[in-house]
């Protein structure tokens, strides 16, 4: 009996405790009482849509990034860094927006990355669709999708 008092007692304790760690306080609205709109997650992942770039405190370093996927057909496409996301998507596939880094992304790195999916090779193998990354016009990673099946990822620094 005591066993059990003490089983459902721990268990009372642990669902206080999870429930409590689960919340959190919304934000309090701005003077004027009214809470700014937010635009929706999927506005920002659209290709070609507005970035999700980190915020600068002030005097960040900002860089034009393009992350590219080529083929032909569709594939699912994972990226971060100018905003993220895991969609299909047509190919050939190309997204753009600008990352602004911090002063401590400026010295430890910022990373940008793009996984894409498989197509259909010209040997009628599945392998990953080629991808590429460039900051600034110039590019700064890419894989064939065949030697090289890992995506595309480089680490920003100024």
């Amino acid at each position: 009996m005591r066993r059990t008092i003490t089983a459902m007692t721990l268990c009372a304790a642990a669902a206080l405790l999870l429930t409590g760690c689960g919340s959190a306080d919304p934000k309090p609205a701005p003077e004027g009482g009214k809470q700014q709109p937010q635009p929706a997650a999927s506005q920002q992942q659209n290709q070609g849509g507005p970035s999700s770039a980190p915020a600068g405190s002030g005097g960040g370093a900002k860089h034009e990034v393009t992350l590219e996927v080529g083929g032909t057909g569709k594939t699912a496409v994972m990226y971060s860094g100018i905003g993220s996301g895991f969609e299909p998507q047509t190919l050939p596939w190309t997204k753009s927006g600008t990352a602004e880094l911090t002063a401590a992304e400026q010295k430890v790195g910022y990373l940008v990355s793009v996984v894409p999916g498989t197509i259909t090779g010209a040997d009628g193998k599945l392998q990953q669709a080629p991808c590429t990354i460039k900051v600034d016009g110039k590019v700064v990673a890419e894989s064939d999708g065949v030697t090289n099946a890992k995506g595309c990822s480089y680490k920003i620094k100024h």
